[in-house]
Formats: structure tokens, C-alpha cells, sequence
């Protein structure tokens, strides 16, 4: 532990782990908002991932139902009810042809987000390498911190897709890896990944023995007829793989903290003996809310994302005419673009927000790799949207 000095004469003392913990990408944008609010300007942000929209009052419904019956209000199971369960395994043999054992292959999470961080508990003793993408979403490394683990970082390259290039892992830090993470539809890039690659890294985890874990909370969120696979369709991937999934962005209900793990069954059950000891899982009533989002016809999921496909259409036109060369990325919610040359990504997203009362995200907040980029998210409202554009507008940058 570290001493840090606090008031008085106290010195508390935190675990090196804390000291040494970066603050979570989002705080910082939050606090510049927030100190812009309080000079009374007007701030338009395509900062942070977080729907827009309403949660469906089907959902909703389900929510009311379920907070009155009295069996769910008593510490639920870790792994979840045998409902949500049994109807997140039918999602999968509906959605993606994949045939899951419910009692054993599925657990629910308090969110994605919560089983990433914890997965790591799973497979990280101290001095443990786990592989990671750059630039990628921060928790996985955060996790492995919190383990005692190091990440080893594979930059995903714009010319290769982003998608992750096992031939830049050295063997030796192969060898030695735990676990390997990997996002498509990707956040931040918003890079899509074709079976052929989840088949390439099932392959290439049994080979070097390598836990899989893939972050799929953006399968549902596709464009122009794009549709995501999972990773579990990939030949084998049952045998090494799990596979982390939300219904934040699906069925805009990250409020409600609804996700679930799926997989092989002694990766699933890792993950809930660590669950166990650590939290009293989801609310059943809000598994209940998941049954019903997972019950959402498709023509729902097919209208909210023609919502952001338009706001993308939108965003990408606006940042080409200014000299920011954006591509319509064919999943998740983000906007991934380089910035003009002669600025850093903190440099160009203050200029946003200094010249114009434009909150992105700077590009190097996922990692080195991010760095020269800016991600803009798709989640605020037509009318802001359409203001944050005009204000764009205005500016004029050196490509």
C-alpha cells in the first residue's frame, strides 16, 4: 500500500492498485461538460454511448410486473432465473443457429461491463498476461489490473480492418497468455469482423491454450443489412470461448444493467463462483425486463437502428465537409475518424469544445492506438444532433 496525505494529520493508506488507477474515460468528459453548464454555455456532446431513446414499454411493463411479486424480492440467484436463462439460450439458437445448455452455458450479469471487469478474476493470477486490443474498450485492461495481471496491447490497424492481427503477438507472450479480447461489431471503431476471423481466433487460442472472450454487446446494432455473427458459431469455439453480451444498446436499457455470459460451461462456472463472492446477481425483476427485451420483435430492433443509421449518414456527411475524412462504420454506435494532421486527440477535441461547444472523445482515452482519432457517439437526440452538426459546420480545418 501507498500513503497519501489527507486532511488533518491523517495519512490514509490505499492499495497500489488504486494509486495507480487511471480515472474511467468518461468521468473527465462529464467533468468538462459539467464546467461548461456552470459558465452557462450550452454544450452539445456525442461523448458517451448511452441511447437516447426510451426503453420499450413492454419492458417497461415487465418491470412494474415483476417488482410486485414477492419472490423477487429476496436475493436472487447468482447464475440467474432459469427463465431468463432458458430465453437468452433460445436467443442464441434463434439468432445465430447456436445451441446452448441454459443450466450450465448462460449466466446472467449486472451488465456487461461487470462480467468483463470480474472475467478476469476467472483466469488472472498476479504476474499473468492477458492480450488485449488497442485501441479498445478500457475495462478489459482495468480488469486485469485488478488481478494482478499485465496487458500485452495488439494495435488494431485501420489498413487491416481493425481487426486484430495474431501475428503480431509474439509467440513468447503468447506462451505465457491467459486470456485474449476481442469486440465486433468494435467499440471504438465501430469495425465489424467476419466468421472466417472468429474462426482464425478460436484456432489460434487452443493452439497457445488462451482463453477467448469476446464482447459482443453491439451484435444488434447494424446497418445497410449488415448482420454480426457470434463468436460461439465459430467451429470449436465452444471448448475455449465466452462471450459477453448486453442489452444496453439493443433495447436502450443501460440503466437497468441488464446482460449475460455465454459459453463453455467451466468458463461459465468460474465466472459465477467468482460472482458468487462478490455480488447477489441482477434483480429478478429486471430479468424479467431482459425476457421481455429478448421477446422484442425484430421489426423493433430493426426500427431504433434505422434511427442511428440516419444519425450516422448524417454525422459522417457534416465531418467530410469540414475535412475530417469519416467512413459510415456498419456497426455498433460510433463514429471512429481520424483528426486533421498537426493536433493530438486531446488537442482536436479541445479545439471542439473550445471553439464550437462540441464534446467527442479523444481517440488516445482507448489506448495508444487511439491515438489521431476522435470517436463521436450516436446517442443523443435528433434536434441536439442536428444542433452539434451546425456548430461543426462552422469550423474549417487543415486536412
Amino acid at each position: 500500500t501507498v500513503s497519501t496525505q489527507s486532511n488533518g494529520n491523517i495519512r490514509m493508506k490505499f492499495a497500489e492498485r488504486v494509486e495507480n488507477l487511471p480515472p474511467y474515460l468518461f468521468v473527465g468528459i462529464s467533468q468538462a461538460i459539467a464546467a461548461k453548464k456552470a459558465l452557462g454555455i450550452e454544450v452539445i456532446s456525442f461523448g458517451i454511448g448511452d441511447p437516447d431513446m426510451q426503453t420499450p414499454a413492454p419492458v417497461l411493463d415487465a418491470l412494474v410486473a415483476g417488482s410486485k411479486k414477492a419472490a423477487n424480492h429476496k436475493y436472487p440467484e447468482t447464475e440467474g432465473l432459469p427463465e431468463f436463462r432458458a430465453r437468452v439460450a433460445k436467443f442464441y439458437d434463434d439468432r445465430f443457429g447456436v445451441k446452448l445448455d441454459p443450466a450450465t452455458e448462460v449466466i446472467n450479469l449486472i451488465g456487461a461491463k461487470e462480467g468483463i471487469a470480474h472475467a478476469a478474476l476467472c483466469f488472472i493470477d498476479p504476474g499473468d498476461i492477458s492480450i488485449s486490443p488497442d485501441p479498445a474498450y478500457p475495462v478489459y485492461e482495468i480488469g486485469t489490473m485488478f488481478a494482478g495481471g499485465t496487458t500485452h496491447f495488439v494495435t488494431l490497424k485501420e489498413g487491416n480492418g481493425y481487426l486484430v492481427d495474431f501475428s503480431d503477438i509474439p509467440t513468447d507472450v503468447a506462451k505465457k497468455a491467459k486470456t485474449l479480447w476481442i469486440n465486433y461489431p468494435n467499440n471504438p471503431t465501430g469495425a465489424i469482423a467476419p466468421l472466417s476471423f472468429f474462426d482464425e481466433a478460436v484456432k489460434y487460442c487452443k493452439e497457445f491454450d488462451i482463453a477467448l472472450l469476446h464482447d459482443a454487446a453491439y451484435t444488434e446494432v447494424t446497418y445497410d443489412g449488415y448482420v454480426a455473427p457470434s463468436v460461439l458459431q465459430a467451429e470449436g469455439a465452444m471448448d475455449i470461448a465466452m462471450e459477453f453480451h448486453s442489452l444496453s444498446k439493443t433495447a436502450n436499457m443501460t440503466g437497468w444493467r441488464v446482460g449475460f455470459a455465454s459459453g463453455n460451461p467451466d468458463m461459465v462456472n468460474a465466472l459465477m463462483r467468482v460472482k458468487s463472492n462478490i455480488d447477489s446477481g441482477l434483480s429478478q425483476a429486471n430479468q424479467e425486463m431482459g425476457i421481455a427485451a429478448l421477446d422484442l420483435p425484430s421489426e423493433w430492433i430493426d426500427d431504433n437502428n434505422e434511427v442511428y443509421q440516419k444519425r450516422r449518414d448524417k454525422v459522417v456527411s457534416v465531418l467530410n465537409e469540414i475535412g475530417v475524412p469519416a467512413v459510415a462504420p456498419k456497426g455498433a454506435l460510433y463514429i471512429w475518424t481520424p483528426i486533421p494532421k498537426g493536433y493530438s486527440s486531446a488537442e482536436f477535441a479541445k479545439k471542439l469544445l473550445d471553439e464550437v461547444n462540441v464534446v467527442v472523445t479523444p481517440g488516445n482515452g482507448y489506448g495508444p492506438g487511439g491515438e489521431g482519432y476522435i470517436r463521436l457517439s450516436l446517442t443523443i437526440p435528433d434536434d441536439q444532433i442536428d444542433e452539434g452538426l451546425r456548430r461543426l459546420a462552422q469550423l474549417r480545418v487543415n486536412s
